[in-house]
């Protein structure tokens, strides 16, 4: 299956070349200003008090800047940070092995931390508290619990289903951040930050041209502006344009509000296929030759909050704006003010 300049699920390569185009400060990190605001002043008691910092949660959707967040915490306190993710712990005795490894301030970040398993979930809540694991050593009525003390760190943890976090849990975490989708105008300056980093001659008017179609997303931005510095390397000896920039991101199937060839092909397979709609999640799928996952969790989020889909009660349904979108008439029945009841 094809990979999506637009797909929020990067590949290895993907994230090496956006490593290197990461803030490494606070004050370098765009687009965030209530988030680095809040965070900043988290760091900076804890580094008078001569402490490590709470333990901080951060939560929104794929892109936005959680795991350079939890870099620019470590930079920020000078302190190693290590890196490990909810599905790779199965079993409290991974958890245990990280956390009884751990120096004294050292940040840990665990990603997508509602996927951990139950039992180091458990386990967790302990070393958050108390700095301490409890592992079962012996089966049966001979088993003991022998406790290890583990040196005082800061859990920094990422979600992107921050409602799948079990209370206890959350309630744990001293600082929780919100990240929101960046405006057209924050990436733009991200766009300008990163051309510079990359070496490409880019003019205002080009960048906002990125920005405008990268969905909020400074991942997705850097990802089209990379795309957009291979056409001009081959077609304008590396020198970028506004025309050249659309010429790009036209052959990569990005449309002028970020409309990738999927969310394309579902939005005109509900209005051209299906009349409009109400269509199921699975016909839809088969429609467009998609598996159900990706047409839900990457295909319907932007169409819903540009306000081109909804989810009904009895399928998924174009709005008036979608069928414009496409160029199309919506029928009569969706022309008007009234709109299909949201599917809570």
């Amino acid at each position: 299956m094809s990979h999506s300049p637009v797909d929020p699920w990067p590949s290895p390569d993907e994230l090496a070349a956006e490593g290197a185009l990461r803030p490494t400060s606070l004050p370098e990190f765009q687009g965030q200003p209530r988030v680095v605001d809040q965070l900043g002043l988290v760091l900076a008691a804890a580094r008078h008090r001569g402490s490590t910092p709470d333990h901080v949660l951060l939560s929104g959707p794929p892109g936005l800047g959680k795991t350079t967040l939890a870099m620019i915490i470590a930079n920020e306190m000078s302190v190693p940070l290590r890196i490990t993710s909810g599905p790779a712990i199965q079993h409290a005795g991974d958890l245990a092995a990280i956390l009884s490894g751990l120096t004294a301030g050292e940040v840990l970040f665990l990603d997508e931390i509602h996927r951990m398993s139950r039992p180091a979930e458990e386990m967790l809540y302990l070393a958050m508290e108390d700095f301490r694991v409890d592992v079962v050593v012996g089966k049966g009525p001979g088993a003991a619990a022998i406790p290890i003390e583990i040196p005082p760190f800061t859990l920094v943890g990422a979600t992107t289903r921050a409602g799948l976090l079990p209370g206890p849990l959350r309630d744990r975490f001293g600082f929780t951040a919100q990240l929101d989708f960046y405006t057209a105008t924050d990436l733009q300056g991200i766009v300008h930050r990163s051309a510079v980093k990359l070496g490409v001659r880019l003019d205002a008017e080009s960048a906002a041209e990125i920005a405008r179609r990268s969905r909020g997303t400074p991942r997705i931005a850097n990802r089209l502006l990379r795309r957009v510095r291979d056409y001009a390397q081959v077609h304008n000896n590396g020198g970028v344009n506004p025309s050249l920039a659309r010429d790009a991101l036209e052959l990569y199937e990005v449309d002028p509000l970020g409309l990738d060839r999927l969310d394309q092909a579902v939005l005109d397979a509900i209005c051209r296929r299906f009349g409009g709609g109400p269509v199921g999640l699975s016909t839809l799928a088969i429609a467009v030759a998609e598996e159900t996952e990706t047409v839900e969790e990457v295909a319907e989020p932007f169409l819903v909050r540009l306000g081109f889909m909804m989810r009904t009660p009895r399928g998924r349904v174009a709005t008036p704006a979608g069928w414009r979108h496409l160029g199309l008439q919506p029928p009569a029945q969706q022309s008007g003010s009234e709109q299909p009841e949201l599917f809570g």
